[in-house]
């Protein structure tokens, strides 16, 4: 779904573990680190979203993990303008998320990255809280500062 302006409607998928640590992801035959994020279809919700592509790029299904949290509002990041595919109707000029902050409940063992039709990652690690927008790719760095700061106060109720 891409909106009038051109951003195509996302979620993001931001997966801790009890020690705080946060799910980091390859993706396939890169060396590009990332969260799981994806789609929102037509028919679904964000939050149905977030659990499709949960399921579909990790394996974890909605019993493996607790919903801490959403961003209240879109955040958006543009696409630079090589990364835009001009010849592409309707024009896609970057995305705009709804990020989730979730706790692991299940075993790690129960992560599968081969979960869905077509994987997106092949290698994951828990990383430290705020090392992700150092390492995510450039133009995402921004949208990545401002989920983990919206959301950071969830695992705090968590801890206390």
């Amino acid at each position: 779904m891409i909106d009038n302006d051109g951003y195509r409607a996302n979620v993001g998928i931001i997966l801790s573990n009890q020690q705080r640590k946060l799910f980091w992801a390859r993706r396939v035959g890169q060396n590009a680190w990332q969260f799981p994020q994806g789609g929102i279809d037509p028919s679904e919700s964000p939050e149905q979203a977030m659990y499709r592509e949960l399921r579909e790029e990790t394996g974890l299904l909605p019993s493996h993990v607790e919903v801490l949290g959403s961003t209240r509002e879109w955040l958006r990041y543009d696409l630079p303008k090589r990364y835009v595919r001009r010849n592409q109707a309707p024009l896609c000029i970057g995305q705009k998320q709804i990020w989730f902050m979730l706790r692991m409940c299940g075993e790690e063992s129960e992560v599968d990255l081969l979960a869905g039709d077509k994987p997106e990652f092949d290698r994951w690690r828990w990383i430290e809280y705020w090392k992700p927008p150092a390492e995510v790719i450039f133009f995402k760095r921004g949208v990545y500062k401002r989920a983990l700061k919206e959301l950071e106060p969830y695992l705090a109720k968590e801890e206390a």
